[in-house]
């Protein structure tokens, strides 16, 4: 799930956005061809309940187009909004060793954590560490309906989702290095904030946004500095560098009222590539961590 094996996962991906559909070829070589299919306002509309796709029609042409545009094949690795599951760190004493049993566990602890049936639920967990006789385990749910409501539209787009990862952990596999990273991720009307150092996933915070222009900026500049507040407090420094993803790229983010309230304010730079060399369609600035990431290895 977070920074996989080398080729655990389908050399394409493809990442569903409110904003559009990106989707990114990798050649052995490690070139990278990508396409772009936009999306009217609200055909996506993310979130722990059904519908997320209100126009699954207007999806499905959106990812025949991206995906054919970068000669697919039929299994792929898909991209999801953050706040379309739940991500979660967790601590256990330990797991058992067989991976049914554990599945258990996890579930059992997930019931009064999220405000659906974890029973039904897509679950998925990775050990990040063990420190003093504790697990630090890294575990993703997604609702069970919510999740076939994304397979449907690329099964109907003629491909497999080989994979299926929220955006933000898709993006995080791209960063290389120990330093510890913090992370922005806006996407439509969310934001999610996260902190990885290496191997780990440190911190990963979702939150839905308001749909007033004023109260979404003071809502984003407001969850960056509690993520910039945690980094410190935690880390004991603040980062010299914090890497955006969203709408315009950091260009974008810089000219925005809520980078403006962060004080003080890290470096902000592109999370992902503007775009890569090879590209045949255009991707807008700012949306190509997720893809990016996802075919990290």
């Amino acid at each position: 799930m977070f920074k996989p094996a080398p080729g655990s996962r389908p050399r394409v991906a493809c990442e569903i956005r409110p904003e559009g559909v990106i989707a990114a070829r990798a050649d052995k070589k490690g070139e990278i061809a990508t396409a772009w299919a936009p999306l009217p306002p609200a055909v996506v509309a993310p979130g722990l309940k059904v519908p997320n796709l209100p126009d699954a029609h207007a999806v499905t042409g959106a990812l025949e187009s991206a995906l054919e545009s970068v000669s697919a094949p039929k299994e792929i690795t898909l991209v999801v909004p953050d706040v379309a599951a739940r991500v979660l760190l967790l601590d256990f004493d330990a797991l058992p060793s067989k991976r049914q049993e554990a599945m258990s566990v996890v579930r059992f602890r997930l019931r009064k954590m999220v405000p659906f049936d974890v029973e039904t639920a897509a679950v998925s967990y990775q050990v990040m560490g063990e420190k003093k006789d504790q697990l630090s385990v890294l575990v993703t749910v997604m609702p069970g309906d919510v999740l076939a409501e994304y397979e449907s539209v690329v099964r109907s787009a003629g491909y497999e989702p080989g994979a299926v990862l929220p955006s933000t952990v898709a993006a995080a596999a791209a960063m290389e290095g120990d330093t510890a990273i913090l992370m922005v991720n806006q996407s439509g009307s969310s934001v999610t904030t996260a902190v990885t150092q290496g191997q780990e996933m440190l911190l990963h915070r979702s939150m839905d946004l308001p749909p007033e222009a004023q109260a979404r900026e003071e809502e984003m500049a407001q969850a960056v500095i509690t993520a910039l507040a945690w980094f410190e407090d935690t880390l004991k420094r603040l980062p010299s560098t914090m890497y955006f993803s969203g709408p315009g790229g950091a260009g974008a983010a810089l000219e925005s009222r809520w980078a403006a309230l962060v004080q003080p304010a890290p470096k902000l730079v592109d999370l992902g590539p503007a775009e890569p060399a090879s590209a045949q369609t255009r991707v807008p600035p700012g949306m190509m961590a997720g893809v990016t990431g996802a075919l990290a290895t």
